[in-house]
C-alpha cells in the first residue's frame, strides 16, 4: 500500500512474567488503512486483547514497532498519552472501564465531541450520537449505573465515536449487546468510521458479525496470527485447519459458517498446527 496506514504494527510481541514467561502476543503484524475495517478473531485467551492494548500504548511491548499515522506509539499509559493520540479511541469489552460512574452520560459524550472540535473535526450533538446508537436523547442526564450492560456499551461506543477518531480499536465491543442488535451496531461503527476516513481494528470471537463488516481478517491463536487475508477469501478458501474449525463452529442457523468436512475444534489435526502459548 502506498497510502500511509492509520495503524502499522510490525512483529509486536507482549510477554508477561512467569516461569516460564507467557508470550501473550508473538510477533504479530498487521496494518489498518484509512477507511478500512480490519478484524482480529480468535477464542478467549488467544492474545487479541493484549495486542489491542499494545497498539494503543497502554500495554508495554517486549519487541516490535507500532506506528500511528507514521509516528511511533510509545507505551505511556492512559494518563500520559500525547495529545495527538486522542485521535485513537478504544472501546473495551467491559463498558464500565470507558464510563465515569460519577458523571452524567451526556457530559461524557460531550467530552468526545469537544475532543473532535479541538482537532477541527465536525461534531454532532449529544442527542444525535445517542440516537445513532439506538438510545433516546432524554437519557443524557442519567448516570451509568442506571443503564443495563448492553446500554452502557452503546454509550461507550457513542462516546468513542463522538471524538471522531482516526483509529478506533474495538475490543469485543458488541459482546454485551443482544444478539438481535449486534450486527447492526457493528455495522454502524464500521460506517461511521469509514465515513470519517478513519480505520477500525475490530476484535471479536463472533465470526458471523466479522464476515459482514470486515475488509480483512486475521485469525489468532496462542499469541500468533495463523492466517490472514481479505475476509471474503478467508471464508471461501480457509487454509489453516484452525480457521476451518472456527468457521465450522458458527451456529448452523446462521447459514454462513458451515464448511463441508471441516475439522472440529477438538480434532487433533487442528491442534497439531497451532503454537504453544508458553515459551
Amino acid at each position: 500500500m502506498s497510502e500511509t496506514a492509520v495503524l502499522d504494527a510490525q512483529r509486536v510481541t507482549v510477554r508477561y512474567p512467569g516461569t516460564p514467561p507467557v508470550v501473550a502476543v508473538d510477533e504479530v503484524s498487521l496494518r489498518v488503512a484509512p477507511g478500512e475495517t480490519v478484524a482480529l478473531v480468535g477464542e478467549s485467551g488467544s492474545g487479541k486483547s493484549s495486542f489491542a492494548r499494545a497498539v494503543v500504548g497502554i500495554e508495554k511491548t517486549a519487541d516490535g514497532t507500532v506506528l500511528f499515522q507514521g509516528a511511533p506509539v510509545a507505551p505511556l499509559g492512559l494518563r500520559r498519552r500525547a495529545k495527538a493520540l486522542t485521535s485513537i479511541q478504544m472501546v473495551f469489552q467491559d463498558p464500565s472501564t470507558s464510563l465515569n460512574p460519577r458523571r452524567r452520560v451526556g457530559d461524557q459524550i460531550a467530552d468526545g465531541i469537544a475532543t473532535a472540535r479541538a482537532r477541527g473535526a465536525a461534531g454532532s450533538s449529544v442527542a444525535e450520537w445517542l440516537e445513532r446508537v439506538g438510545l433516546p436523547a432524554g437519557v443524557a442526564t442519567r448516570f451509568p449505573h442506571q443503564f443495563s450492560g448492553g446500554q452502557k456499551q452503546r454509550l461507550a461506543i457513542a462516546r468513542a465515536l463522538a471524538a471522531r477518531p482516526s483509529l478506533l480499536v474495538a475490543d469485543e465491543p458488541i459482546s454485551a449487546l443482544d444478539a438481535s442488535t449486534q450486527t447492526s451496531v457493528a455495522a454502524l461503527m464500521r460506517d461511521l468510521v469509514a465515513e470519517a476516513g478513519a480505520g477500525m481494528l475490530f476484535i471479536s470471537h463472533d465470526l458471523a458479525v466479522v464476515r459482514r463488516i470486515a475488509d480483512r481478517t486475521h485469525v489468532m491463536f496462542g499469541g500468533r496470527v495463523l492466517e490472514s487475508g481479505p475476509t471474503s477469501d478467508l471464508w471461501a478458501q480457509p487454509r489453516h485447519p484452525y480457521t476451518r474449525a472456527l468457521l465450522a463452529a458458527i451456529p448452523e442457523p446462521d447459514g454462513e459458517g458451515r464448511i463441508p468436512d471441516a475439522p472440529s475444534v477438538s480434532d487433533r489435526a487442528v491442534w497439531a498446527e497451532v503454537p504453544a502459548v508458553l515459551n
